[in-house]
């Protein structure tokens, strides 16, 4: 039971998004639609899970010196073929995600669980760890795809939800939830909803203010 916490709390008490603000630049850029955020969920996914139980594998042979080099090396060649994938299965959404797939190498979630969990762990925990994340992950970027495809273009996954005026229907599409603000402002109310449920993922405040009453001197 104590290991699959590593798998269900990244989901909602240590959600990479939401509580340690990883990442969020996928979620600002391609949440325009369910598809794009699932897919490029299913990559990160896949990248973050195969490079933990790699590198988790080979960790007590990688010095100390290179194994930065090292991490980025595997993650970047896993990239790579990810995103090969997406091109050969997937390509219409290939060119909606354009460079957003390649920058999963500069995402911090990735390397930072590399880092943080697959060098320490065995390759069964690193998995599960790297799932957990990956999956919390996808969660935050389904969520905001959801709000923004469904208000913006009246569509879930391409399929009409909310009949436009445009085709004779009665709904208006907000053209601000496909503009990138409109993800930040999403994920700011994400993580509001969240902590005012959780109180406890609020962060202590960095300096305390007081305030005294004024004293009249005799």
């Amino acid at each position: 039971m104590k290991r699959l916490q590593h798998l269900y709390a990244p989901l909602v008490d240590n959600n990479p998004v939401t509580l340690q603000i990883l990442g969020i630049c996928s979620a600002l850029a391609v949440t325009t639609s369910m598809t794009t955020a699932l897919v490029m969920s299913l990559a990160l996914i896949a990248v973050l899970v195969a490079s933990s139980m790699i590198i988790s594998a080979i960790r007590h042979h990688i010095p100390s010196s290179i194994r930065l080099i090292l991490q980025i090396t595997i993650i970047a060649s896993l990239v790579i073929v990810a995103d090969l994938m997406i091109q050969a299965f997937a390509f219409d959404i290939s060119q909606r995600l354009s460079i957003f797939v390649g920058l999963i190498v500069t995402n911090c979630l990735v390397l930072g669980r590399a880092e943080a969990f697959a060098m320490r762990n065995p390759v069964g925990l690193s998995a599960l760890d790297a799932l957990g994340n990956g999956l919390g992950y996808g969660l935050v970027l389904l969520i905001i795809g959801f709000v923004r495809e469904l208000f913006g273009a009246g569509t879930l996954f391409g399929q009409t939800v909310f009949p436009s005026v445009h085709d004779g229907g009665w709904f208006t599409p907000l053209n601000l939830m496909l503009l990138a603000p409109s993800a930040f402002f999403l994920l700011g109310l994400l993580i509001w909803a969240i902590r005012s449920v959780r109180p406890a993922q609020v962060e202590p405040a960095d300096y305390e203010i007081s305030i005294e009453p004024n004293r009249r001197s005799p």
